[in-house]
């Protein structure tokens, strides 16, 4: 008799949990982190859920929810405190009558990286129950991958590609448009917010193009992309130099790079290769430019310092006035100790020389730093449209926006303001040579002291530009204007 029972009771039981069927999604919910996450759930068949009980939880705490519902309303004597005001009930689709019809979605405000994980849904009546885990993933799209580059002792070519910002885990490759390229190292680490920061290097001999991809399960890639084509090879050990330098990683080379994001206000890239079209509110006909500049069609022949210096013209500083600037016979060096930009160096403490150029060639020298303060660490030194110079200081000085640039930002390391940038390792130079050569669509910068090419960008110029200085921050030296009558190449030649 008492097993008759028993076994009558636990078919009761059994036909009890059936009374009730939820269903949710198999595959995991991806939500970008401050977003809002929809967590489906619904009754199958449908059926009025507003006089149930609905309790959606994470891993065992059952007793302490995420959310709490009951008879046409919530309980939060037990909700997690993490969880407060940042839940409700959501809409598996915008044709759902919500509860009416059995559907218990959970909608989870301002998604946090700790939100990753499983959630059960949990729904009761007087008749059974049933439960379904939904998995959600929180994600985080990083920077466009920073490229740089150095020669090892061995005449290799080191090249990295980092980024940050990311979650989960982004996936890097490398290419050089042949097949995929393995690399020396791969590494992952978390900063203290838990997004996540990779970097990886690779050696290479050959001159190709080559790329890093980096990105997302399901997304598209941000993709850095450097040609090698033209890169200049250091002086062979053993042979002397006039600085008493040895392999000092000297780099030249045109840049190539594609950041594929519209958030960014970049433009987008599709796998089919198509680019946007400019943006007149980003810089009018420049979004032609950046294209030129991010072309391998034309990869440029560096244009020797002796060749370039033919073109010698001086450089007037502008007049306009600049609060957090001062200028005297062409030196430039910031006023003060204000900082209205922050930490970061901005167009605030730019300023534009004259005459501009809307044709030909032309070349000027700037001195970066002086005896008593030493080699300036901090500036900016290119050119600027006219369209550019007209924007106001919040634009990003890029090359979509009417600016190309090269600048310092460390003390062993320069970077170029291509879109993403550019870092070029190991480069100090004390004397920087500028040449523009307006109609092949090419900028050039130079280590007059040594001798050297440092990069050549390509950039298809379609109005008048002018020459761009900023003195940047950290340090008090200056940069220098130098003439033709004062520039290195005179005051050798009148050494002799």
């Amino acid at each position: 008799m008492k097993l008759c029972l028993v076994a009558a009771l636990c078919a009761s039981l059994s036909i009890a949990t059936s009374g009730i069927t939820v269903s949710v999604p198999r595959a995991p919910v991806s939500t970008r982190l401050g977003s809002t996450a929809t967590l489906p759930c619904s009754l199958n068949p449908p059926e009025n859920a507003e006089l149930l009980e609905v309790r959606w939880y994470r891993g065992d705490q059952f007793d302490a929810p995420v959310l709490s519902y009951r008879e046409r309303q919530f309980e939060y004597g037990s909700q997690q405190a993490e969880y407060v005001g940042r839940t409700s009930f959501g809409l598996i689709s915008a044709k759902s009558d919500g509860l009416k019809a059995g559907d218990v979605t959970l909608n989870l405000a301002n998604v946090r990286l700790q939100d990753t994980g499983e959630y059960t849904c949990y729904v009761s009546s007087d008749t059974g129950f049933d439960k379904a885990v939904v998995s959600l993933i929180v994600t985080q799209k990083g920077t466009s991958p920073l490229l740089s580059v150095a020669w090892t002792e061995d005449l290799l070519v080191n090249m990295s590609c980092e980024s940050e910002g990311w979650h989960p885990n982004p996936r890097l490759r490398w290419s050089d448009q042949t097949k995929t390229l393995a690399p020396k190292s791969l590494v992952y680490s978390n900063d203290t917010s838990g997004l996540v920061s990779v970097q990886s290097w690779l050696l290479l001999s050959s001159t190709s193009t080559v790329t890093c991809f980096v990105g997302l399960s399901g997304e598209e890639d941000w993709e850095g992309r450097l040609s090698l084509e033209s890169l200049v090879q250091p002086p062979e050990q053993g042979k002397s130099q006039e600085s008493g330098s040895s392999v000092v990683g000297w780099v030249a080379f045109t840049v190539v790079s594609i950041a594929l994001a519209v958030v960014l206000l970049l433009y987008f890239k599709n796998k089919k290769g198509k680019r946007s079209k400019p943006d007149p509110e980003k810089g009018g006909d420049n979004g032609e430019e950046t294209q030129m500049l991010l072309s391998t069609d034309e990869l440029l022949e560096i244009t020797a310092l002796e060749e370039a210096r033919k073109h010698y013209v001086n450089v007037t500083l502008d007049e306009t006035e600049n609060e957090y600037l001062k200028t005297k016979d062409g030196k430039i060096v910031r006023e003060g100790d204000r900082f209205p930009d922050g930490k970061k160096v901005t167009r605030l403490t730019s300023i534009q020389g004259t005459p501009g150029f809307s044709s030909g060639q032309h070349y000027w020298e700037v001195r970066l730093g002086d005896e008593k303060a030493g080699i300036k660490k901090s500036w900016w030194v290119g050119v600027a449209s006219a369209t550019g110079k007209q924007q106001q200081p919040e634009v990003p000085p890029t090359p979509s926006n009417g600016f190309w640039f090269l600048s310092s930002v460390s003390a062993d390391s320069l970077q170029v303001n291509t879109e993403p940038s550019t870092v070029l390792l190991n480069v100090r130079p004390e004397i920087l040579g500028v040449y523009l050569n307006y109609d092949r669509g090419e900028l050039s910068f130079y280590d007059v002291k040594d001798q050297r090419p440092i990069v050549t960008l390509a950039a298809k110029f379609t109005e008048e530009v002018f020459p761009f200085f900023n003195p940047g921050k950290g340090d008090k030296a200056t940069i220098r204007i130098l003439n033709s009558d004062n520039s290195i190449g005179s005051a050798s030649s009148n050494s002799r």
